[in-house]
């Protein structure tokens, strides 16, 4: 299938007489599953690009338009999604004449084996973020990270820039002596692509010398990978204050599976008996009477979201601890 990103149909605005500019709307997917403790997006293009397609005026609203594109590509009917963010930035087209504004949207699923007729698949997110993954200690990239930046620090003009970069990646990237902000997934990726860390850093302005090589994680077309990275941001924030953790569920499971998703998402382990008595503080499952033999130990007991908790209280309230183990 080619790209849809390349065949948009939405319309074409001249900005000035003298500087014609091509203005394309794009409807852009992210699409996430929890399986068997590992965060996954659901993807297109040889797993390069989220579900994605243009805005067209056939399309009754963006949200009609975008599950005619999933469905179209992946097979998949689309639940509920809610608007991600708008991203219209000059440079990550690399096309100068002309510029995407890409609409991307947040759904959460369970993942289905997809049809040889489609050319979606799964994808575990860790593949393009690498040093998103905190759960076994410090990520195994995490020496050529340091190079990189440090390649990047070096070459700052003068003494105050390269104060501030050190700062920065320090801040973001828990280093000296600083804390590691599992929510602060954006803004990492964007520091390193100002750092040209990145591949896609360099579709618009070339190579800079004196700069490491990339940092390992797969590129994605476009601006899809940040827009990942906007999603996994959204998800880390949401999963403390919103049970859309179990949006990600089966109808029955154990605590256990349910601890694992949290620390799928969150990219860092959670400390199991404070996890399992927020969860019965705030009356989030009850017990279904049955039990699992999964675990390959004792039986573990079945549970299942108790979704009448909604409309007892505002759950603006509820918290699930995404802390250090």
């Amino acid at each position: 299938m080619s790209d849809p990103l390349t065949k948009s149909t939405a319309s074409v605005h001249s900005l000035s007489p003298a500087s014609p500019q091509a203005i394309a709307a794009d409807l852009i997917a992210l699409l996430v599953a929890v399986t068997a403790g590992d965060p996954r997006v659901l993807t297109i293009q040889d797993q390069n690009a989220l579900p994605s397609g243009p805005f067209e005026l056939a399309h009754r609203s963006l949200q009609s338009g975008l599950r005619a594109w999933v469905e179209r590509q992946t097979g998949l009917p689309l639940g509920y999604v809610e608007q991600l963010y708008t991203f219209a930035d000059r440079d990550r087209t690399g096309a100068a004449d002309q510029r995407i504004i890409s609409i991307s949207y947040l759904g959460l699923t369970r993942e289905q084996a997809q049809s040889s007729q489609y050319e979606a698949s799964w994808r575990s997110w860790y593949d393009y973020f690498p040093w998103e993954d905190h759960r076994l200690g410090i990520p195994t990239m995490e020496k050529t990270l340091r190079s990189g930046l440090a390649a990047w620090i070096a070459a700052a003009p003068d003494r105050a820039t390269r104060s501030h970069r050190r700062q920065r990646a320090a801040r973001l990237f828990g280093l000296e002596d600083h804390l590691w902000n599992e929510e602060l997934v954006l803004q990492r990726y964007e520091l390193l692509y100002e750092a040209r860390l990145i591949p896609e850093a360099l579709r618009s302005e070339g190579p800079s010398a004196g700069v490491a090589a990339f940092v390992p994680g797969d590129p994605m077309i476009l601006d899809h990978r940040r827009i990942l990275a906007t999603g996994i941001a959204r998800l880390r924030a949401k999963i403390k204050y919103r049970p859309v953790v179990f949006e990600l569920m089966p109808d029955t499971f154990t605590l256990l599976q349910l601890q694992r998703c949290v620390e799928a998402l969150a990219g860092k382990l959670v400390h199991k008996p404070n996890f399992r008595r927020l969860i019965e503080q705030q009356e989030l499952v009850e017990d279904t009477g049955e039990t699992s033999q999964e675990t390959g130990g004792r039986p573990a007991k079945l549970f299942r979201f108790r979704r009448a908790v909604l409309a007892e209280r505002a759950i603006a309230g509820t918290k699930l601890p995404v802390s250090g183990a």
